[in-house]
């Protein structure tokens, strides 16, 4: 189960962003994160774990703020990890900084 996790945890860019985030008919929970940055490994995981327990519900996915710089200064992301719930093309919500699954948890359940 733990790969088939990972398949639904999508990946966000520059160039896809407008269409799976912005324009998703479903919550869209966006992790900002970079490869050499511990907490945002540390909180994998939960990411995976939510992805699957909302598979169908919120669409889970994560963007590198590395190699994606025009969504990450759109908006302002400073600290990583930044957890972003997008809903109709807007911020619901948003958590910087490493958190459990049951704060993210708690997070998404306040918008489906």
């Amino acid at each position: 189960t733990e790969r088939m996790a990972s398949e639904k945890v999508k990946t966000f860019t520059d160039s896809n962003f407008e269409a799976d985030v912005l324009k998703a008919n479903q919550p869209v929970l966006v992790d900002f994160w970079a490869e050499w940055c511990g907490p945002c490994r540390a909180m994998e995981p939960s990411i995976h774990a939510l992805a699957g327990d909302y598979a169908g519900k919120v669409s889970v996915g994560k963007l590198n703020v590395d190699d994606n710089p025009s969504i990450t200064m759109r908006y302002m992301v400073r600290g990583i990890p930044t957890v972003m719930l997008f809903k109709n093309g807007q911020i619901v919500d948003q958590v910087v900084g490493l958190v459990d699954k049951g704060a993210l948890k708690q997070m998404v359940d306040k918008h489906i």
